[in-house]
């Protein structure tokens, strides 16, 4: 745990202690993590790998901020190497990236545009010509406008939502698979809204969806190859991506539904992406695990 931070009450353990946020928002989407407050805690000190994932090299869109940055820094404490795609949030990169190297491992910050097919190509190219392999891809990139009705979802919005949430899944894959050797794995970011619902995501929620069924049918297709394909579908996480997308007084209310009466911190999502990329889950593909504050869904 982090030293601090409130989970419980001081006078009893079994009365919660609601965690809220300042109200804030972000006009541009992706949002920045720098400008948070509080910044969202991507590195638990608490958490000491143990070589899990040693020698290890991994590609992780998104990997500049939020789920992405803990990602990348969990995967560096067990021993992994890690290309980080973002699309121009530079500092929150170089944060992740120095972050990364101080214990001791490499980061390969990329820049571009995960929508255009044939960046997914570039990445793999120049993650290949850094380290020699790939080991593990983590396709974790993804936007949401709310709208409190379909009649207001734009075709713009529509495309662009379903081009950035994934269409790379495709993208990266189709250039990451050729490299991709026995023991290797395909994890993505789903969401509990695939599961759940949420009245202002349509789109969002129905991306994610696709995110399920992406990994379900893929690691049918890919189990004969020896490559493992599994999800993660966070509940509520302190992300950029809140801040960037709703309302300052939608923000101050923000996780309180779930059962925990808080939204969670990226760190706390990191060790199940570590599970998935490890031999750890050598039995485990075409699986989702859900890490979402206590929220109970049918998988």
């Amino acid at each position: 745990m982090i030293p601090g931070y409130p989970y419980y009450s001081q006078e009893t353990k079994c009365e919660q202690v609601p965690v809220t946020f300042p109200p804030q928002h972000q006009d541009r989407q992706p949002g920045l993590e720098y400008l948070m407050v509080p910044t969202p805690i991507s590195d638990n000190p608490g958490y000491k790998g143990s070589g899990k994932l040693a020698g290890k090299v991994a590609i992780i869109t998104g990997g500049d901020s939020g789920i992405g940055r803990a990602v990348a820094i969990a995967f560096a404490k067990e021993g992994a190497d890690v290309a980080i795609v973002y699309l121009y949030e530079r500092e929150d990169a170089a944060a992740t990236q120095k972050t990364v190297e101080r214990y001791g491992r490499s980061c390969l910050p990329i820049e571009g545009d995960l929508r255009v097919p044939a960046f997914s190509a570039e990445v793999v190219k120049r993650t290949l010509e850094r380290y020699g392999k790939l080991d593990a891809l983590v396709l974790n990139q993804g936007v949401q406008f709310p709208q409190d009705s379909i009649l207001n979802i734009s075709d713009a919005q529509l495309e662009d939502t379903y081009r950035t949430n994934i269409f790379p899944h495709f993208y990266m894959t189709k250039a990451a698979l050729p490299h991709l050797r026995p023991g290797s794995t395909i994890t993505s970011t789903a969401s509990v809204t695939a599961y759940a619902g949420a009245p202002l995501l349509v789109d969002y929620s129905s991306t994610k969806g696709a995110i399920v069924s992406f990994t379900r049918s893929l690691s049918l297709q890919l189990v004969k190859c020896g490559v493992r394909v599994n999800a993660v579908a966070p509940g509520p996480i302190w992300t950029p991506l809140i801040v960037s997308s709703y309302s300052a007084e939608y923000v101050k209310t923000f996780g309180l539904e779930t059962p925990m009466k808080r939204a969670g911190q990226p760190f706390e999502l990191a060790p199940a992406y570590v599970y998935l990329a490890s031999d750890d889950s050598s039995f485990v593909t075409g699986q989702v695990l859900h890490v979402n504050g206590g929220v109970m869904t049918e998988t």
